[in-house]
């Protein structure tokens, strides 16, 4: 069985993706950064090891299934294989079904569906030819390779102006499900984070308004907005053969707010 694991990342420049990327360069893996934001996509690359060949940045549009094909050439001619998926590229764009734009669905379907599947068909044929060709032990395949999508709370719960959003993460979910049962006797693992309120760009403008802040809040029994590390320690576990007997399943990291029928007053 090769030796060291290569792992790719999609939307690794910023937020939760950066934060897993952190981890695995930490971990002396390879790490393949993928953005369509190139300069931070460049700058991350550089902080975690670039210049000793660790870490890999390639700009990819996850939407275009020609740029998705770039992406896997290039990771297939630098590092000759891919173990982890960290299908984590997402968009939102405000709109209810009164008034959300067109082009605005199709902008997030794009990336946060379309694109989900592009990039996860692409790692899984790329697995199973590895597989294939190595003919690995089921133990060490599902100890080796893992495929995590990062879904939301809000794929069980609804914003009425992120329908699009909402909608993509539910649809995320069951492929997820689809994904884990048809990869299953290969040994290659799926499994998806459902996060709630992390302190990302996203989140941001929300997280720096007090009002708004307070109301997050409120519906969050462990009290504060997640650090997308507290995330990244939960895609590390899923990746690790110490979630080697999991598949087709979606942790919720949410500060238990799935579990709340009422709201609290935060401290």
């Amino acid at each position: 069985m090769a030796e060291t694991r290569v792992v790719l990342i999609t939307g690794g420049a910023k937020g939760i993706g950066l934060a897993c990327a952190r981890r695995f360069a930490a971990q002396k893996v390879k790490v393949v950064i993928a953005d369509s934001n190139e300069k931070a996509g460049t700058k991350a690359a550089d902080d975690l090891g670039a210049e000793n060949g660790n870490v890999l940045f390639v700009p990819c549009d996850v939407s275009d299934l020609l740029s998705v094909r770039n992406l896997f050439a290039q990771i297939r001619s630098t590092y000759g294989r891919l173990d982890v998926l960290v299908n984590n590229a997402g968009i939102v764009a405000a709109g209810n079904i009164l008034d959300l734009e067109l082009e605005d669905y199709d902008r997030v379907m794009g990336i946060n569906l379309r694109g989900s599947f592009l990039i996860a068909r692409e790692a899984a044929r790329q697995m199973v030819a590895q597989i294939e060709e190595e003919q690995e032990r089921d133990r060490d395949r599902l100890s080796r390779y893992a495929i995590i999508n990062m879904s939301s709370v809000n794929a069980v719960m609804a914003i009425p102006d992120q329908l699009a959003y909402v909608t993509t993460k539910g649809g995320l979910n069951q492929m997820t499900k689809a994904m884990a049962l048809s990869l299953a006797p290969h040994g290659i693992r799926v499994n998806a984070i459902g996060p709630g309120s992390i302190n990302t760009d996203v989140l941001k403008a929300v997280a720096d308004n007090p009002e708004a802040k307070q109301k997050i809040l409120s519906r969050t029994p462990l009290g504060h907005i997640a650090e997308p590390d507290e995330i990244a320690g939960i895609v590390q576990f899923l990746a690790s053969k110490d979630a080697s007997y999991m598949t087709g399943q979606c942790l919720y990291a949410d500060g238990g707010r799935l579990a709340l029928n009422y709201t609290v007053t935060p401290a």
